[in-house]
C-alpha cells in the first residue's frame, strides 16, 4: 500500500482535493448532452483538483463552455488563462489560498 499524498490534476500540489465533473452536473439533463455522452460517461468523467484550481475553472468558464469545449483535462490545461493560473499556483506552498477577486 502506498503512502503517496494525492495531488491536484492541474497544478500538481499535494492538497485536499475536490471532485470536478468535466461535464457539469447542471448540464446532464440537457438534450444535447444526453445525445453526446452516455450516462456512464457523465458519471465518471471526473478529475480531482485542489480548491483554488476548482474555483478558477468555474470563474473562467460557463457551464456550457465546460460541457462543450473544456470537457477534458487536456482541454483545460491548454486554455491560456488556465495555463497562466496553473503556472502561478504551482509555485505556491501547500495550503495557500489566493485572494478571490472582488465582484
Amino acid at each position: 500500500m502506498s503512502n503517496t499524498t494525492p495531488v491536484c490534476a492541474l497544478c500538481g500540489r499535494p492538497e485536499r482535493l475536490t471532485r470536478h465533473h468535466l461535464i457539469p452536473r447542471t448540464r446532464h439533463r440537457n438534450r444535447r448532452t444526453r445525445q453526446n455522452y452516455s450516462l456512464a460517461e457523465l458519471q465518471t468523467r471526473i478529475i480531482l483538483v485542489c480548491r483554488p484550481c476548482h474555483y478558477h475553472i468555474h470563474r473562467v468558464f460557463t457551464e456550457k463552455q465546460l460541457e462543450r469545449d473544456y470537457n477534458s483535462l487536456e482541454a483545460l490545461c491548454h486554455h491560456p488563462e488556465m495555463q497562466r493560473f496553473i503556472g502561478w499556483i504551482a509555485t505556491k506552498p501547500v495550503g495557500f489560498k489566493p485572494k478571490s477577486p472582488r465582484r
